[in-house]
């Protein structure tokens, strides 16, 4: 078994894409997933699975476009990759809550850095699978846009750190 923390994208976030975190879970396991948990009402979710990483997305993705009439995104780490993603975290001394790691299905385009626009005082770093971000002054005023950024997850270290030990302690 494998344990995976499966992140959806705008679940739940200013007053769109809402789903309960109790319906998740039961799709979760309805798909034979185990030891499911969610964390926090934001679309992260926390489980084991003998299927490889590319079944259990496209499984979700699946039973998630039939709940919601539509498509929704969906990222996938094993619990490895996850504790590497709170590891690789290039802005160690910056505030946690103020620093994301955006998760990509594949590794950032070599153009990523080139094409970000609207940048003040946010640094911005590339990972594995991964665009790091760490918002200088927060997020509420910011004017970034990372193009390659568009059809990822963003979570920020805070959370990243808990899905991470949820998952080992699977």
């Amino acid at each position: 078994m494998t344990a995976f923390i499966a992140l959806l994208r705008a679940v739940n976030v200013g007053g769109t894409g809402k789903l309960p975190m109790s319906d998740l879970k039961r799709m979760c396991e309805d798909l034979g997933f185990t030891a499911v948990r969610t964390y926090i009402a934001s679309g992260n979710v926390v489980f084991a699975s003998r299927k490889s990483e590319a079944a259990v997305k496209a499984g979700l993705e699946k039973r998630l476009e039939t709940y919601a009439g539509k498509p929704v995104g969906v990222l996938v780490r094993t619990a490895a990759e996850m504790a590497q993603v709170a590891a690789d975290n290039p802005f160690p001394d910056a505030a946690p809550n103020r620093t994301v790691a955006v998760f990509l299905d594949r590794a950032p385009p070599p153009d990523t850095l080139a094409a970000v626009r609207g940048r003040n005082d946010e640094q911005i770093r590339l990972g594995r699978r991964e665009i790091y971000i760490h918002y200088g002054d927060g997020m509420a005023k910011s004017k970034l846009v990372v193009p390659a950024a568009k059809t990822g997850t963003a979570r920020n270290i805070n959370t990243v750190a808990a899905l991470a030990k949820m998952a080992a302690d699977l």
